[in-house]
C-alpha cells in the first residue's frame, strides 16, 4: 500500500494508494480508481472497471435482432435513442432499406432530445460533484419535460423502445410539447450561464485543471465534446446521412481543460435545439408516415460484416455485426465514448491535486453501463 519515493534535497517521501470507488457517489455508477499519492498529489491512477458488466455483447449472439432491440436501450440508459438508432442502421444497411424523410425528421428530432437530457443530467451532476445544490434540481427540471414528451410518445421515460426496423413505433403529429421546450430552454439555459459559468468559486475549480491536448485525445481515440473541447474540429453528425439537409454546427474550443467541456455542453445544447427547430419545422408540413416495416419473424441478414457508427452525447458509439446468415449474429461488438474516456483518466489525473480528480473525471461525462456493457 506504500513506497517511498526519493524527492528533491535528499529528502524521501511515502506515496499512499487510495481506493476511489467502487461505491462513491462521484463516480455516477461503480467505479474504482486506484490512485497512488505523493501527499496531495497524484502520481498514478488504475482505472478498474466490470462492476457492471451484463454481457451485452455475448447475450446479442443468442436473440433474434427483433429479440436483442429493446435491450439495447440499456447500454446508456441516459441516451437509450442512440443505441437504438444504431442496431436499426445495421439491419436497414444490411437490407438496403432507404429511410423515408419524415422517418428521419422524426428520429433527428428525438436523438437531439436525447442529447439534450443527457447533456442537463450532466450539467446537475458535475456540479453537484463540486458542492454546489441547487443547479442539480435546476437541471432536473428542464430534463423532466423531454422525459415527459418521452413518455408520451413511447409510454416510458427510459428504455423507450420507440425505433424500430425500418422505420419508427408510430407517427408523431401533435408537436406542442415540443415547441414549449424549445420556448423555455434558451431562457433557462441563461440563467445556467449566469449562476454557473460566471461563478468565480466554479471557474477556480475548473479552469486549467484536467487539461487535454490534441495528440493525447487523438492517442486514446476521444470522440464526442471531450474532444471538440481540446480543440478538434470532428462532429459525426455533419457527414451522417440521417442529418442530411439538417444545419448542424460544430462547437469547437481550444482550452482543453473541464471549464471548457462544460461550456462545449452547454453549447451543445444550444446546438441541438437549433437541430430541434429545424426538425419541428419540416414535421408541420410533413404528410402522412410512411415506412417499411421488416417482418421480425423472417428477419434474417445476408451473411457479411456490418458496421454503423453515431454522433452519441458522450462520444462516438459503434456497432460492429457479423452474420453467418442466421437469426441471431454470430458476432456483435458495441465501441462506446466513456470506455475510452476512463482510459483517459491514466493520463489526465497524473500531476493533478486529489481534490481536483473528482471534477476532472466528473468533466468527461463517463457513465459506467456503456463502459462495462
Amino acid at each position: 500500500m506504500y513506497r517511498t519515493i526519493r524527492g528533491c534535497a535528499g529528502m524521501t517521501t511515502t506515496t499512499l494508494k487510495l481506493n476511489l470507488g467502487p461505491q462513491h457517489p462521484s463516480t455516477h455508477g461503480v467505479l474504482r480508481l486506484l490512485l497512488e499519492l505523493d501527499g496531495e498529489k497524484i502520481i498514478s491512477c488504475e482505472p478498474d472497471v466490470g462492476y457492471l458488466h451484463r454481457g451485452m455483447e455475448k447475450m446479442a449472439e443468442k436473440l433474434s435482432y427483433i429479440q436483442y432491440l429493446p435491450t439495447v436501450d440499456r447500454i446508456d440508459y441516459l441516451a437509450g435513442f442512440f443505441y437504438s438508432e444504431l442496431l436499426c442502421r445495421i439491419v436497414e444497411g444490411a437490407l438496403e432499406i432507404e429511410l423515408h424523410d419524415k422517418v428521419r425528421a422524426i428520429r433527428v428530432m428525438l436523438l437531439e432530445l436525447n442529447r439534450i437530457s443527457s447533456h442537463l443530467l450532466w450539467i446537475g451532476a458535475f456540479l453537484m460533484d463540486l458542492g454546489a445544490v441547487s443547479p442539480f434540481f435546476y437541471a432536473f427540471r428542464e430534463r423532466e419535460m423531454i422525459l415527459r414528451y418521452f413518455e408520451k410518445i413511447s409510454g416510458q421515460r427510459m428504455m423507450y423502445n420507440y425505433f424500430v426496423f425500418g422505420g419508427v413505433r408510430r407517427d408523431i403529429s401533435d408537436l406542442q410539447d415540443v415547441e414549449e421546450i424549445l420556448r423555455i430552454l434558451p431562457e433557462k439555459l441563461e440563467d445556467y450561464e449566469k449562476i454557473i459559468t460566471e461563478n468565480p468559486i466554479f471557474i477556480r475549480r475548473t479552469v486549467g485543471k484536467g487539461f487535454l491536448d490534441k495528440k493525447t485525445a487523438l492517442d486514446y481515440a476521444i470522440t464526442g465534446v471531450n474532444l471538440r473541447a481540446g480543440g478538434v474540429d470532428f462532429d459525426y453528425r455533419n457527414s451522417d446521412n440521417l442529418y442530411k439537409g439538417f444545419d448542424v454546427g460544430t462547437v469547437v474550443l481550444e482550452e482543453g481543460d473541464s471549464f471548457a467541456r462544460y461550456k462545449a455542453r452547454i453549447l451543445e445544447i444550444k446546438e441541438s435545439i437549433k437541430i430541434v427547430h429545424q426538425a419541428v419545422e419540416y414535421l408541420k408540413t410533413a404528410g402522412g408516415l410512411e415506412q417499411k416495416l421488416i417482418n421480425p419473424l423472417t428477419l434474417k441478414l445476408p451473411e457479411g460484416e456490418y458496421y454503423a457508427d453515431i454522433e452519441a452525447p458522450r462520444g462516438i458509439a459503434s456497432c460492429f455485426v457479423v452474420s453467418d446468415g442466421e437469426k441471431c449474429p454470430y458476432r456483435l461488438k458495441w465501441r462506446t465514448g466513456s470506455y475510452y474516456s476512463v482510459n483517459l483518466l491514466r493520463k489526465i489525473l497524473k500531476g493533478e491535486y486529489l481534490n481536483d480528480a473528482i471534477a476532472i473525471a466528473g468533466s468527461l461525462d463517463i457513465i459506467l453501463p456503456e463502459v462495462d456493457k
